[in-house]
């Protein structure tokens, strides 16, 4: 989408700090971070939330969870664990109309998120 920013991400419009990117997938870190470690991973291609997923694009959303394990790791989260958000729409917390997953660690996290 000509508008979204994450898609603008994407195509080289607006800078983001890249961590991870492969023809699919993309993953950065968060502009404004809630942790310590705190990174998003987006499929390049624009869902607008995990609600909108088609089910030939289920694969995609496990190798998207696959690759967020990975660099949570490499970010120094493997021992103490980390946080895998996906909001969805409004009422789920979702301020950004594409799909994307949150990765949050570096330190212990609280329930509820609040």
């Amino acid at each position: 989408m000509d508008d979204c920013i994450f898609c603008k991400i994407v195509r080289g419009e607006i800078p983001g700090r890249k961590i991870y990117e492969d023809d699919e997938m993309l993953a950065f870190h968060d502009v404004n971070p809630a942790a310590p470690v705190h990174f998003l991973v987006i499929p390049k291609r624009h869902i607008p939330h995990v609600m909108a997923l088609e089910k030939d694009e289920a694969p995609l959303l496990g190798r998207i969870l696959y690759k967020a394990q990975e660099l949570a790791a490499a970010l120094g989260c493997a021992e103490g664990g980390a946080r895998f958000v996906i909001n969805c729409k409004a009422d789920g917390g979702q301020t950004v109309d594409h799909l994307h997953c949150h990765v949050l660690g570096g330190r212990a996290l609280g329930w509820p998120p609040g």
